[in-house]
């Protein structure tokens, strides 16, 4: 399934809707944030009113982390704040105002509250993330959540060139790369794909 069918199929399914939630998940380097962008550009340019919430505004900070013991697994399901999050997810579809949301900047490995807006007259908002249809608790609590949802398996030959090449590009060499890569990321991945909940389209790659 190409953009435009996305699009497209987002475009029908939203229609008369007040507010229309579009989950994007799948593995880390499935391409869930180009998907996300791409869509809420095409959705714009078809004339409506698109907002991306990405979930990875949501990890706690790395001085929380270091206090649980959790730093090294940053970007596993428990290092996220999920109340945080599901509160979020629930008051955007409330759509009763404004909801402020968080950011991550990946260049200084830290959340920025209140850094994007989802207004009122955002008719469709894409969340995007990596464990959105992850099958344990608690991220179970968000069946139902979604109106509409998309799962990008590319297979994990192809996320673990994806993961080692992310982190040769952020200039750490071999051996360090290969510790983050398969000691933290891979094995996010692996608990993605192989423990997750119905989607409503699976698509290959993006």
């Amino acid at each position: 399934m190409n953009l435009q069918a996305l699009t497209d199929e987002i475009l029908k399914r939203a229609a008369g809707a007040a507010r229309f939630i579009v989950a994007i998940a799948g593995p880390p380097g499935a391409g869930k944030s180009t998907l996300s962008e791409a869509l809420a550009e095409a959705l714009v340019a078809a004339g409506e009113k698109a907002a991306v919430l990405p979930m990875d505004g949501f990890h706690m900070d790395n001085a929380v982390l270091e206090e649980k013991g959790l730093l090294a697994r940053k970007g596993a399901p428990e290092t996220f704040d999920f109340r945080s999050f599901l509160s979020t997810v629930v008051a955007v579809r409330a759509n009763d105002g404004e909801v402020l949301v968080p950011i991550f900047d990946r260049s200084r490995e830290l959340a920025i509250a209140s850094a994007r807006v989802v207004a009122p007259e955002t008719h469709i908002v894409l969340v995007e993330g990596n464990y959105l249809m992850l099958d344990e608790a608690p991220w179970n609590r968000l069946d139902g959540a979604f109106d509409f949802s998309i799962f990008i398996d590319p297979g994990l030959e192809v996320i673990e060139r994806r993961l080692l090449k992310r982190w040769f590009d952020h200039g750490y060499d071999d051996e360090t790369a290969r510790t983050k890569a398969f000691g933290n990321d891979i094995p996010n991945a692996r608990r993605v794909l192989d423990s997750r909940r119905p989607a409503d389209r699976v698509i290959r790659d993006f």
